[in-house]
């Protein structure tokens, strides 16, 4: 059995950003070991960046678990993570079977993977644990004229920002609940200001890393602009969240603040953020922390010591491939350009 240094990243998407910091990280550790990603869109521009592309089938295939855990043992994977919110319950379910091959899922246990999935189940987590949530209802059984409006409805899973509403009053409720096509809840809309907490939990959920930042502007959920900050009040708030829940691996949080008081947490993802380059530029250096603890490395909390005042701003890039045969080898446009006799 090879030894297992090497990283899985599932539904990889456009995840460019996370692919090199992990192979960054890798070359840092000098133990050899690769990025490996999977991803059922053959044009996934993360698909180019690894240095290896592996075939696993679709999510909700029953057997996705065991197609995960049979890449770990035959390619030596040491940690697998999950890159959107596509498989994180079900290789949270896997995780024992990619233990048996050799490797570490960086997720918690499967009914917490699944909490924070969903949005009822998140609430009733969250106060269970003591931690703030925005008031919450179900849909169903709720007296809509009695509600503190304004409202969202926000679906219980859903993802891109898609399905939700903010709604004035009772009116502009029933008018978005009729032709909301998903199981939603109601959760009061929180004044103040939003934030993210790019959080990593130990095996043992632990907090390890808390870096907070402000949202500037964000796009489909994805952060586009934003900055990091000197704020212990949310670091503890990260801390709290992560080891109050069992929180493992990356995880981001996100709440709404006003006057000094944290109002309720959001949201929480299972995985790397949208803004995933703001905390390593501002030193949080996931990946290795990530390596290390595959590798069965004691990594000490280090919070509150990340770089405060880095700013992000994202652009536009792109892979230019052209058809071999079967096969997509990149290029350049400018080659392209030349070899065409533009």
């Amino acid at each position: 059995m090879a030894e297992h240094r090497s990283v899985l990243l599932t539904c990889s998407g456009q995840r460019v950003d996370i692919v090199r910091a992990f192979q960054d990280a890798l070359a840092r550790r000098g133990e050899g070991g690769r990025v490996l990603v999977s991803d059922l869109d053959p044009l996934s521009p993360s698909l180019v960046s690894a240095d290896l592309v592996v075939d696993l089938p679709a999510v909700d295939d029953p057997g996705y678990g065991t197609a995960v855990a049979a890449v770990v043992s035959r390619e030596g994977v040491g940690a697998v993570l999950p890159l959107t919110d596509l498989d994180p319950v079900v290789l949270a379910e896997a995780a024992p079977e990619v233990a048996d091959a050799g490797g570490t899922v960086f997720l918690p246990a499967p009914e917490v993977a699944a909490a924070c999935q969903d949005k009822w189940l998140c609430h009733v987590a969250l106060e269970a644990a003591g931690l703030p949530s925005p008031p919450t209802w179900p849909t169903e059984g709720t007296d809509r004229g009695s509600l503190p409006y304004p409202i969202m409805i926000k679906p219980r899973i859903g993802f891109a920002g898609r399905w939700i509403h903010r709604c004035a009053d009772q009116e502009e409720l029933d008018f978005h609940l009729s032709r909301t096509p998903v199981a939603s809840v109601l959760q009061k809309a929180l004044p103040g200001e939003e934030f993210s907490i790019d959080c990593l939990g130990s095996l043992e959920g632990t907090a390890i890393g808390a870096i907070p930042r402000a949202m500037y502007q964000s796009k489909g959920g994805e952060q586009i602009k934003g900055e990091t900050l000197d704020d212990p009040q949310l670091v503890e708030l990260g801390a709290a969240v992560v080891e109050g829940l069992g929180l493992v691996g990356p995880c981001t949080i996100q709440c709404f603040r006003e006057d000094g008081r944290i109002l309720g947490v959001t949201d929480i993802n299972t995985r790397f953020g949208g803004g995933f380059p703001l905390p390593v530029a501002a030193g949080g250096d996931y990946p290795s922390l990530i390596l290390a603890l595959a590798a069965g490395e004691d990594v000490a909390p280090r919070l509150g010591t990340h770089r405060a005042g880095v700013v992000m701003t994202r652009f536009l890039s792109e892979h230019v491939l052209v058809r071999d045969g079967d096969q997509l080898r990149p290029t350049t446009g400018r080659e392209e350009a030349v070899s065409g006799g533009i």
